[in-house]
């Protein structure tokens, strides 16, 4: 199974619209557009996972650079999802539970 990264989507991209690009190089197991999580809104990109890795390639080979709706898109192998970590929040202190470290006193 290969994992497919479309980038450059339209905004009005349907997961119809980018997999009957693909059915042609081969069987699709699944079609993904990225959402933001707060708005819903489409991101302008997403993945097409394929089952067998020959169609894959040369599906990423013949539709990098295609266009749909008026965009050329990024298709090229997806790569492994980076670990960001479990920061990227407010301060975490030491105590927890938002207490101060030096006053304990409510």
């Amino acid at each position: 199974m290969k994992n497919i990264f479309v980038g450059n989507l339209s905004f009005s991209a349907t997961e119809d619209a980018v997999r009957s690009m693909f059915q042609s190089y081969g069987t699709i197991e699944r079609v993904s557009l990225v959402t933001d999580r707060n708005t819903g809104q489409a991101r302008g990109f997403g993945f097409v996972e394929m089952t067998n890795d020959a169609e894959a390639e040369r599906a990423i080979a013949e539709l990098n650079g295609r266009e749909l709706d008026g965009r050329a898109l990024n298709v090229n192998e997806a790569r492994p999802k980076e670990d960001r970590g479990s920061g990227g929040g407010g301060y975490r202190g030491k105590s927890g539970g938002g207490q101060s470290r030096n006053n304990n006193r409510w």
